[in-house]
């Protein structure tokens, strides 16, 4: 088994060697903070904004119906423009997630032994490269749907190095004080990242569908040598030490000291010589599972409509009018905006009052009757189908940014651990991989559901909304009594009279 690297043999970043005033103690230890927090936002953005494109040319390559029949002026590409082309649709997504998923527990894992951002560099290089050539379809003439699925299987495990890479090294740089706060502003990577995709995709559809992939693929590869160029992983890398760090160590010794007797995880400078947690190990972590699975099923309704939500837009008709297929792109990034403020106010909420389950399970509540309303009254007129959209976008991906970013780093430094940072990684990948799992489940449900009606597709993501709330009962639970119990609540006096 490959062991952790340690801090010397990790190579600092090139672009700090070429700008020597870039390194201590010409800069501070904030300034290296905004940049690991402004480098990793746009390595994850760019990686979110080649996800874009297959859900901005499902209508170009799919069917298009008017009643029970096929338009003559939208043919389609074969081999999506059958009668089956939802079918194919949603399928082209399964491969993608599935890849995706199975290569997070794996990512993860190789994350936490070898340095962070020559393995985040590989995934985003590889990822711009299957992007540009599922693009290449287009000028060469390909109908093979065995090119299109294993392209996309390429890409999602490509794409699956990403997140456990990020959520590690912004893990290294920040302590757990506003931890909610500041990943749920850098969380919001995911929806600039579509907004990004959406608008580049939709930009340029008009000269055909294979620029929607060449150009996103081409700006994740350029961030990625950026990544490449001045990325530091660790604050340790730089002589830096962080006082959340020590505080969260000191923490430890002083409850458990006669283990730390036996393994020296608690010294000065020791934490690039942690040992890599165990898959199974981290599984048992306490909250990790129920986190994960609550993840399964909210990522299943996010993923829906990050991958749907364009081809319901053009064949829904708002205020009576069916959108092109640019104007429908271009509109389903209002979700996506909303999902910014939804991360950002999650975030903030679960610091403000210390519970993570609680805010996730009210943000998971509130969006069920928001989804009713938007099905029911989002194509009376464009400002209803807005507001509700946002309003959905909000509520939708609230929980969905805290527990992959915030909780999941919570979980990979907590106590138990020791604080062995090099769990985090490890830890991410199986909740967010969880997570992936539904997300390749959503996007081919609907595709097959969508066929019987959209009403189904919403029923379908409102139950996967209640599944998710049920995995954080205990949680929920266990969270008010704590904080009860420790007078943090103003209504503790009543309760306990």
């Amino acid at each position: 088994m490959l062991q952790p690297q340690d801090q010397e043999t990790v190579s600092l970043a090139p672009g700090l060697n070429l700008f020597p005033t870039l390194k201590p103690p010409n800069k501070t230890l904030i300034f290296h903070q905004i940049t690991a927090l402004v480098i990793t936002f746009l390595a994850y953005a760019s990686f979110h904004a080649s996800r874009k494109p297959p859900s901005i040319v499902k209508s170009v390559l799919g069917p298009t119906f008017d009643g029970s029949k096929l338009r003559s002026n939208d043919p389609g590409w074969a081999p999506f423009n059958g009668p089956d082309g939802t079918h194919r649709l949603g399928e082209l997504d399964l491969a993608f997630l599935t890849s995706y998923s199975v290569g997070m527990y794996f990512a993860g894992h190789v994350g936490d032994t070898i340095d962070l951002r020559l393995f985040l560099v590989f995934g985003m290089m590889g990822s711009g490269l299957f992007t540009i050539i599922f693009g290449l379809a287009y000028w060469l003439s390909v109908h093979l749907l065995g090119y299109f699925v294993g392209v996309q299987i390429f890409c999602g495990l490509f794409q699956s190095i990403g997140w456990p890479c990020v959520v590690a090294v912004l893990g290294n740089w920040f302590g757990k004080a506003k931890r909610g706060l500041i990943m749920g502003v850098w969380n919001s990577h995911t929806s600039i990242g579509n907004i990004i995709g959406s608008v580049l995709a939709s930009g340029v559809l008009e000269f055909g569908w294979g620029w929607s992939f060449v150009l996103p693929g081409f700006l994740v590869i350029f961030v990625g040598v950026f990544v490449f160029l001045f990325l530091v992983v660790r604050p340790e890398d730089l002589g830096f030490e962080l006082p959340g760090k020590e505080v969260e160590l000191m923490n430890v010794e002083i409850g458990d000291k006669v283990e730390n007797e036996e393994v020296g995880l608690l010294e000065s400078g020791s934490s690039g010589s942690l040992q890599a947690i165990g898959f199974l190990e981290a599984w048992k972590l306490p909250r990790v599972a129920p986190f994960a699975f609550c993840l399964f099923f909210s990522k299943l309704v996010a993923y829906t409509f990050l991958y749907w939500l364009p081809f319901y837009i053009r064949h829904t008709a708002v205020a009576g009018v069916h959108l092109s297929h640019k104007t429908a792109g271009i509109l389903s990034t209002i979700f996506d905006i909303g999902g910014v403020f939804g991360g950002i106010l999650a975030g903030g909420i679960s610091d403000m009052i210390e519970a993570r389950a609680v805010t996730s399970v009210a943000f998971l509540l509130l969006s069920i009757p928001a989804l009713v309303l938007y099905r029911a009254y989002g194509s009376l007129s464009m400002i209803t189908n807005i507001t509700l959209m946002f309003l959905s976008g909000l509520l939708v991906n609230g929980p969905y940014s805290l527990i992959t970013t915030a909780v999941a780093a919570d979980l990979g430094t907590q106590d138990l651990i020791k604080g062995n940072s090099r769990a985090l990684a490890t830890v991410t990948a199986i909740i967010d991989g969880t997570g992936s799992v539904g997300a390749a489940l959503g996007p081919l449900l609907a595709g097959y559901i969508s066929t019987r009606g959209w009403n189904s597709v919403f029923f379908m993501l409102i139950v996967s909304i209640l599944f998710a709330g049920m995995f954080l009962i205990r949680i929920v639970k266990a969270e008010i009594r704590e904080k009860l119990n420790e007078g943090k609540w103003h209504w503790n006096s009543i309760t306990t009279q």
